[in-house]
C-alpha cells in the first residue's frame, strides 16, 4: 500500500506513524511514573545503564556526572533512547528535531551531532555505545539491556 503513495504522501504517513507511536509510548511512561510521583520529583526520566536523563531538567548523567549538551545534542538523544532499536534516518532526524526541511542541511551536521554526542556519553572507555550507526541510513539506540546480553556472549 506505500507504495501507491508519492514522496509526500509517504513522508505524511512516516510522520503520522512515528507521532502516534511517540504519543502512546509518552502515555504509557506517564501512567507508569504519576503511580510513582514524588511532589519534587520530576515527571519524565530514562536510566540505561549508567545513563541517566531527565526530560524536565534536559539533565544527562553518566557515572553520576552531569554531561553539558547542547540543545539539538540532548534532542536527538531523547528521540533515540526514547524508541530503542528504532533506525531514524537522517531525514528524519533532521525532521523531528531541527524541524526543518532536509534539503537546507547536510548528513554532515547530524554526524557532526552524533559524534560530539558519543564522545560526551562515552567518559570511561568500558562504556557502552548508546547509539549506533545505520550505514547510510541514518542511527538508533541500542537498549543496555542487549547490550549487557552482548557483552555476556562475548565473554
Amino acid at each position: 500500500m506505500i507504495l501507491l503513495l508519492d514522496e509526500r504522501q509517504q513522508d505524511e504517513f512516516a510522520q503520522y506513524l512515528l507521532e502516534r507511536t511517540m504519543k502512546t509510548r509518552t502515555e504509557t511512561m506517564c501512567f507508569h511514573l504519576k503511580h510513582n510521583w514524588k511532589q519534587d520529583s520530576p515527571l519524565t526520566e530514562f536510566q540505561e545503564g549508567d545513563l541517566y536523563i531527565c526530560l524536565e531538567y534536559r539533565r544527562v548523567i553518566v557515572h553520576e556526572q552531569e554531561i553539558a549538551l547542547t540543545v539539538k545534542e540532548f534532542d536527538i538523544l531523547l528521540l533515540l533512547i526514547m524508541n530503542p532499536e528504532r533506525v531514524f534516518t537522517y531525514e528524519l532526524i533532521m525532521d523531528l528535531v531541527w524541524n526543518e526541511d532536509y534539503t537546507y542541511y547536510s548528513r554532515k551536521a547530524i554526524n557532526n551531532h552524533v559524534c560530539n554526542l558519543r564522545k560526551k556519553l562515552k567518559t570511561e572507555p568500558g562504556d557502552p555505545d548508546y547509539i549506533k550507526s545505520v550505514t547510510g541510513i541514518g542511527y538508533k539506540s541500542v537498549s543496555y539491556t542487549h547490550l549487557r546480553a552482548h557483552e555476556t556472549a562475548a565473554n
